[in-house]
């Protein structure tokens, strides 16, 4: 359901007393025709709020423009919208917050509603018929579907016949999502996550930084106790010298040599 500070944050340029007046139908033709998520929502009211001003017309002013002129037979566009008699273009032009156009449009929703717009093409800018046949429209065009993949430029193709206006009705889009996204309740899905963006990513960065300067120390004091551990260069040795050993001879030793060899001799 949207509320009337809702409304007024959307379409700020819409007076209190038509608020008031509308919203009750414009919540009935939501909850009618499944338009009950964020997504769906604020592009279904983006779009009302652009092809009516805000709400603020609900007949599409006249001059006749050289556009409306092609409205009157005979002609393509006059044949796409089912205009076969003389003054069509005129009596059956744009009514409605979504701005129904055509004699085939109005017969279509008029038989689905059970209304003879054709013969009272006034009834469809009736705030209890406009919001209806809004709503009628949107869902039976697959609109809803579009809504949740976000496919705004497709929505805006399938009500304009073109992109008209794409940049108003994105600002429209933009708005009624950040006026929505905290409130309104998603069919089936879970919570949206809140954004993280601007100062609040930067705090985040900062508060995990510590936690990774803690862990340096650490490392560095392994370091430090394997290079404790590493034996150091042992010393060089200088080998002894090759070849006999040299022997001191005394006297007493001499005196024993020649007494043996004497035994020997014998």
């Amino acid at each position: 359901m949207l509320t009337d500070p809702q409304l007024q944050r959307i379409m700020p340029t819409l007076a209190p007393a038509r608020r008031q007046l509308y919203l009750p139908h414009l919540n009935q033709a939501m909850q009618a025709h499944a338009v009950d998520t964020v997504l769906r929502t604020a592009a279904f009211i983006a779009q009302l709020a652009h092809e009516s001003g805000e709400l603020r017309w609900m007949e599409e002013l006249w001059g006749p423009t050289a556009a409306q002129r092609r409205y009157e037979p005979p002609g393509d566009l006059a044949a796409r919208l089912g205009n076969t008699q003389p003054g069509d273009g005129a009596r059956f032009k744009g009514r409605g917050p979504i701005q129904i156009t055509g004699r085939a449009n109005y017969q279509k929703f008029g038989d689905l509603l059970g209304v003879d717009l054709v013969a009272d093409p006034a009834l469809a800018a009736t705030p209890e018929l406009a919001f209806a046949i809004a709503g009628l429209y949107w869902q039976s065009n697959g609109l809803n579907e579009l809504a949740d993949a976000q496919q705004f430029v497709t929505i805006t193709r399938r009500i304009n016949g073109g992109t008209n206006g794409l940049a108003d009705r994105q600002m429209y889009y933009e708005r009624a999502k950040t006026v929505l996204g905290a409130g309104a309740v998603t069919r089936g899905a879970a919570p949206l996550a809140p954004l993280t963006r601007g100062h609040e990513a930067i705090r985040a960065a900062r508060a995990r930084k510590p936690a990774v300067k803690k862990a340096a120390p650490a490392k560095a004091a392994v370091t430090k106790s394997v290079a404790k551990k590493t034996p150091a260069k042992p010393t060089a040795v200088t080998p002894p010298p090759t070849g006999k050993p040299t022997v001191k001879r005394t006297s007493a030793h001499r005196s024993a040599v020649a007494a043996n060899t004497k035994r020997t001799s014998r």
